[in-house]
């Protein structure tokens, strides 16, 4: 495992901008933007602010011990699919269940979690694919003491990208489970983007004012971005990726682009650019920031 220290890993807050390009300008697909970086600062100053929260499932996250950080952090990041007001009604009824949702798992026999799972659903996502989760999670923080350890476990010198370790956390958790594991924890080897995962790494490594965080293990440098519609989006609209597929080589690609602005923390705009797509913003974005026509407009979330 390599270790990284809270006082070394870089510090994502944003009370100072992130260096970027000589005037702002980027390169991608044969084009340039010149006015792309200051036009994600006007973003980023716009949206990532604690009172945007209210309807973003990250909202369940903050407020809470770092222990039950981590596991609310999970529970709400995997349930993130559908619209807005179904997942914050299904997160909260899940959480409502468990209170202390770290303490819980670790008191409660598997019978007694499926018990407070009840006949919980969301979407395509069944009470018995969140119970053998639940269990998943249990066990690794039997044996690791936090999620945030046995993640790190994961994490090898050289690694570019949290994706080598996200799929051996996956693997810890859900390598078990008997029935389901795998459709709320999909693995990176598979293809998948794993926006889900994405976000629960976002909430956790980086700290600001959207962004509760409280691990110091992983650096956010190493993040990939949550690649959703709206982000795959962006990351076509400005030359970032030619990939139709929002899968997992089209999130390293666009993850790459933004580390060219902001290297030590290339998700820093991954929160405003989901929520201006969610409005239906994205296509001014993409004139403002010179990177002119995707006259598209934005699918709802």
């Amino acid at each position: 495992m390599r270790k990284h220290s809270r006082t070394s890993a870089p510090d994502p807050r944003g009370e100072t901008p992130p260096r970027f390009a000589a005037g702002g300008r980027v390169q991608a697909g044969g084009r340039s933007f010149p006015r792309l970086a200051a036009e994600l600062e006007r973003l980023y100053r716009l949206y990532n602010r604690r009172d945007r929260v209210a309807n973003d499932p990250v909202r369940f996250v903050h407020g809470l011990d770092p222990p039950d950080r981590e596991v609310a952090a999970l529970i709400a990041s995997s349930l993130a699919y559908g619209r807005v007001g179904q997942i914050l009604a299904s997160v909260g009824r899940l959480l409502g269940a468990m209170p202390a949702p770290a303490a819980f798992l670790a008191q409660s026999s598997r019978a007694r979690i499926r018990r407070a799972v009840g006949r919980f659903r969301h979407r395509f996502t069944t009470a018995a694919d969140m119970a053998a989760m639940l269990a998943g999670v249990k066990d690794a923080l039997a044996r690791w003491g936090s999620l945030e350890r046995c993640f790190a476990e994961g994490m090898r010198t050289g690694d570019e990208t949290i994706v080598p370790a996200l799929g051996a956390f996956v693997e810890r958790i859900a390598g078990r489970a008997p029935r389901g594991g795998f459709s709320l924890l999909p693995p990176p080897g598979r293809g998948s983007a794993c926006k889900r995962l994405n976000l629960f790494l976002r909430w956790m490594v980086r700290s600001d004012e959207v962004d509760p965080g409280g691990w110091g293990l992983v650096p956010a440098s190493m993040l990939v971005v949550p690649l959703d519609t709206h982000l795959h989006r962006v990351g076509r609209g400005l030359g970032f990726t030619g990939r139709r597929s929002a899968d997992l080589r089209a999130a390293v690609e666009v993850t790459e682009a933004f580390r060219r602005l902001a290297p030590a923390d290339p998700v820093r705009y991954d929160f405003a650019l989901a929520h201006l797509g969610i409005g239906g913003g994205t296509a001014e974005f993409l004139r403002r920031a010179g990177g002119g026509g995707d006259e598209r407009p934005d699918p709802g979330a």
